[in-house]
């Protein structure tokens, strides 16, 4: 579908303050008011966002040389292993690695005080070379005292994501949180008709270069996330039924914020990072218009049973019924909670939507477009002969 507005012309219009910008749930209603043509003519940009837990986080630091200088092999921040196979003194910290002395304290929580500007105690050790003479060091550094410090998460802002229910008779402790025994209760992970890549299904607007709100401060599409899959069955107005797209995001961690970066500890499971995410659509044409119309009731996904190694499907749901509070499932009432907060996803869509209305943010063309048909491969185990 040939576009009738352009990223230049759109941008034009947000730098002269003339751009017409709403949130997700703003749009929605104006779709079902107005129709889906007035969205289209009148709609300039969209503006979606997400907050929850997304293990598949992290953050790549400089610390910046000593003298003498060393080599660092290994290194460790608040006692929270980093992975320091990369240059002397660079290191990447996994959100979701654990303290060697403090089970629910991990490398969520040192990127956490690192945003607060906290002191973290820096550890490392190192062979010891002729360039690199220094075998080990202790000291403290925060923010403002090392080099780069910034976020990059492999797999962020998943194209829906499943539901989770127990059958069993036992409780179970997984990352989709705590699951009651006996159908006890259903919990879900995603911000349904505010969630980004629910807005835009096919991914016309959204490829790497993409600018975005992350973590409270500009951030980058750098490139597809992990476990990225568009091979997924698909639903009304072409929305996956399964966890499908996925990103990989990066962006200055010295510009963010705490509201928008949280660390977190699922009980008997591990530790997690709360991120929080918006990305502006531009509205180029009337089809666009029609995927960020978009309603929770009309958005799907697959309830399945985590007590069961095989996660076997219990029932296909949408997010409207998910977010009331309870689904009926074979004549059965399930209480459901989310693991992501709306309430903070509104919060970015329109904290987001001020920033372009003001003239400080801008949408951008990808220089690149995501895989149009990626699958995700199961691990082969082969027996050693």
């Amino acid at each position: 579908m040939k576009a009738h507005k352009s990223y230049e012309e759109i941008n034009n219009r947000l730098k002269k303050g003339r751009a017409v910008v709403l949130t997700a749930e703003e749009v929605k209603k104006m779709a079902e008011e107005q129709g889906l043509k007035a969205v289209s003519r009148k709609v300039d940009v969209v503006t979606t966002a997400t907050f929850g837990a997304m293990c598949s986080s992290g953050a790549f630091l400089n610390f910046g040389h000593s003298t003498p200088p060393i080599k660092m092999v290994k290194v460790w921040l608040n006692d929270v292993p980093a992975c320091a196979g990369l240059a002397a003194v660079d290191a990447y910290l996994g959100a979701t690695e654990v303290s060697e002395h403090n089970p629910e304290y991990g490398g969520a929580h040192v990127i956490e005080d690192l945003i607060a500007g906290k002191n973290i105690k820096l550890k490392a050790v190192g062979r010891g070379t002729d360039c690199y003479p220094r075998r080990d060091i202790e000291t403290y550094i925060n923010k403002k005292t090392i080099n780069e410090c910034f976020l990059f998460n492999p797999r962020n802002a998943y194209q829906n994501y499943a539901a989770a229910t127990n059958s069993t008779d036992r409780t179970i402790y997984t990352y989709m949180g705590i699951l009651l025994p006996n159908f006890g209760n259903a919990t879900y992970a995603t911000t349904g008709e505010l969630s980004p890549l629910l807005n835009d299904p096919e991914l016309r607007t959204i490829g790497i270069g993409t600018r975005i709100f992350l973590g409270g401060a500009q951030g980058f599409i750098a490139w597809n996330g992990t476990q990225f899959n568009t091979t997924q069955p698909r639903g009304r107005n072409q929305v996956p039924l399964k966890p499908s797209a996925t990103l990989s995001l990066i962006g200055d961690l010295k510009r963010m914020s705490r509201e928008f970066i949280r660390a977190a500890v699922f009980e008997r499971y591990g530790i997690s990072l709360y991120v929080g995410i918006g990305i502006p659509i531009p509205v180029l044409d009337e089809e666009i218009a029609k995927f960020v119309a978009v309603r929770d009731r009309n958005i799907n996904t697959y309830l399945y049973d985590y007590g069961h190694q095989s996660h076997p499907v219990v029932a296909q749901v949408n997010y409207a019924d998910l977010k009331s509070g309870n689904i009926r499932v074979h004549n059965r009432t399930i209480k459901t909670a989310p693991l992501s907060s709306v309430y903070k996803a509104r919060k970015i869509a329109a904290l987001l939507k001020q920033w372009l209305q003001r003239g400080s943010f801008s949408v951008s063309q990808p220089v690149q477009e995501l895989p149009k048909n990626a699958a995700v491969r199961k691990l082969f185990i082969r027996e050693e002969r």
